[in-house]
């Protein structure tokens, strides 16, 4: 086998060549205990689903494993190393002899062909096969972006009919008048590419059979509420339910419509039956992985599957799961949504940091995809590390809010210099937080040794987890409450129209009961992503809501976010390429 050297290969490279060892997704289900004729689902010889309703009834006696959730810092626009971290934490919980499981999202077509790239890890703690896992894997998104454009044209030919047929023409097709205002429509259609370009569009040009002439456009296929519906629904029956609640557009009287009143809920679920099931991967080291659910956490719940915690709590020992972007965002949805509508309570969470963001939080000059780094970044400066630990301080306060133990894991750059880790270090167990420097990139799972004995001693704590608001507390004051504990903010201000939708929330008692997932930039603590460190001094915005009621969320809008991001001038598309003469995709990273 090809020695893999991350210094010298490019990750794509390293996946090609540890690939060829890979073990048959038999062989990981197996050693998982799985029933390999009933409960694997094989996708080819490395990709299986699980059919995790057999294996919980199986297993319903067996205690759940210690449950441990990835989170970050405020991240520079080249991410932290989450998901390298998940993939290295549970190659490195294995090398402590422990039976340690991961769960990571399934990545968006949106980044791997923009800027960002893929999001299989990187160096020696990837998810492999790699071409698979970004290119489309078992088709689950696939089936959500065809599921919620399915319901775009349930409605759209609804309005169209209305428009075009008499209450009698309708009654004949055995369908009642709803009445749909074409200016209040709740959804949007969807692509999982950054496509600025569909942002805003006009549907129905041409004649009247062509369509109804109104406004519409595109969302990337991740901040779906279908996606939301799958990151938190149980089990089949608890997706159908929560289909049939989606409201897809509102009455000229202001009721809102549902999939369920367009008939099409049955269909969508019809469209996710195999979605629902977990995808089951490896890592380099032959590790199992669990992969479902979708990414953005900025615009969308942001985090690996319920069901496949569930299920992988029973089969390990410890497990890993990952939550988007830093603990303003992922974990504080983790905390306060996911394990709330799981009943789940984890034991400890992981804040990973690097020297680099740190810097950029210091006051270092910009970060630019595809950019060279400046070289305040690859030389060492300890001043800038200094003035941005500030930034992971306010992460590790927001952990320790929730009552879990944070670890603090120093994600480790061939560039960092030992005054610099030690600045980290020291700020972070002042913070109350255990600090771990880890070399899984370069190392793999010997070299997350480190990190793995720093979780494995945070998860033998009392756990003491308790959630930032009761339900009962009215959603003015939950987004209030997030503003100023988590985000820092001072207060909160509505435009106009923010403060109309709310008026009118806070007198629908059954959007009193929902979760609230909050929309704002991955990019700052506070909604303006230019804001580094720890902003102070400064007013939560909130400029629109949307209600995810199949799902179960009211979402508040902050700042200027978009659902459908834009494609950079420099992609990553330019780089992937496939070989004529293997067939084997490569550029992907």
């Amino acid at each position: 086998m090809v020695k893999l050297d991350p210094t010298r290969m490019k990750d794509w490279q390293i996946a090609e060549a540890a690939e060829a060892g890979m073990q048959p997704i038999s062989r990981i289900a197996g050693n998982l205990g799985l029933d390999l004729e009933k409960e694997l689902l094989p996708y080819g010889h490395h990709i299986g689903k699980v059919d995790h309703l057999r294996v919980l009834e199986r297993l319903a006696s067996r205690p759940n494993g210690k449950y441990i959730d990835i989170t970050a810092i405020t991240p520079t626009p080249l991410g932290e190393g989450k998901t390298t971290t998940t993939l290295g934490l549970v190659d490195g919980l294995a090398k402590l002899g422990k039976r340690a499981t991961g769960a990571i999202r399934q990545p968006s077509g949106g980044p791997t062909f923009n800027v960002k790239g893929g999001a299989a890890g990187g160096g020696l703690s990837q998810c492999i096969p790699l071409t698979d896992f970004n290119l489309g894997l078992t088709g689950d998104i696939d089936a959500i972006n065809n599921a919620n454009n399915l319901a775009m044209v349930a409605l759209t030919s609804r309005i169209q009919h209305e428009a075009n047929y008499s209450d009698a023409r309708l009654a004949a097709s055995n369908l009642k008048r709803l009445s749909i205002d074409p200016r209040n429509v709740a959804m949007r259609w969807t692509i999982d590419f950054s496509a600025q370009v569909l942002r805003n569009i006009i549907i129905g040009l041409g004649d009247k059979m062509d369509g109804y002439l109104m406004n519409s456009g595109f969302a990337i296929t991740v901040s779906s509420e279908v996606m939301a519906i799958l990151a938190v629904a149980k089990d089949i029956q608890d997706l159908r339910a929560r289909m049939a609640r989606i409201v897809v557009a509102y009455s000229t009287s202001g009721k809102p419509v549902t999939a369920g009143d367009l008939d099409v809920a049955g269909a969508m679920t019809a469209l996710m039956h195999k979605a629902i099931y977990p995808n089951l991967l490896q890592t380099i080291e032959g590790n199992p992985v669990f992969v479902h659910a979708g990414p953005f956490a900025n615009i969308a719940i942001g985090q690996s599957s319920i069901i496949a915690d569930r299920l992988a709590l029973k089969l390990s020992d410890y497990h890993v799961t990952e939550s988007g972007f830093g603990a303003d965002i992922g974990f504080e949805k983790f905390w306060n949504l996911k394990c709330r509508f799981s009943g789940l309570t984890p034991h400890a969470a992981v804040v990973v940091c690097t020297v680099r963001a740190l810097k950029m939080h210091g006051g270092g000059p910009k970060v630019t995809p595809g950019a060279p780094l400046h070289s305040d970044y690859t030389g060492r400066n300890p001043a800038l590390v200094e003035r941005g630990v500030e930034n992971l301080v306010a992460h590790i306060e927001t952990v320790r809010k929730s009552g879990i133990v944070p670890v603090v894991c120093i994600n480790h750059f061939a560039t960092d210099d030992a005054d610099e880790i030690a600045i980290i270090r020291r700020a972070a167990e002042a913070a109350g937080a255990r600090v771990a420097l880890s070399r899984h990139w370069a190392q793999g799972g010997e070299g997350a040794r480190e990190l793995a004995e720093a979780v494995v001693d945070a998860c033998e704590q009392p756990s003491q987890f308790r959630f930032l608001y009761p339900m009962t507390m009215p959603l003015r004051e939950r987004i209030q409450t997030i503003a100023k504990e988590v985000y820092g903010a001072d207060g909160v201000s509505y435009t106009a129209a923010a403060e109309e939708k709310l008026k009118a929330l806070e007198q629908d008692p059954e959007t009193l009961a929902m979760g609230t997932c909050m929309v704002k930039t991955h990019l700052s603590i506070s909604h303006d992503p230019a804001r580094k460190g720890r902003p102070r001094g400064w007013t939560l915005p909130i400029r629109d809501f949307m209600v995810f009621r199949g799902a179960g969320f009211v979402v508040p809008v902050a700042g200027d976010v978009k659902l459908m991001p834009g494609t950079a001038s420099n992609p990553a598309f330019r780089n992937i390429d496939i070989d004529t003469a293997t067939g084997r995709v490569k550029g992907l990273f």
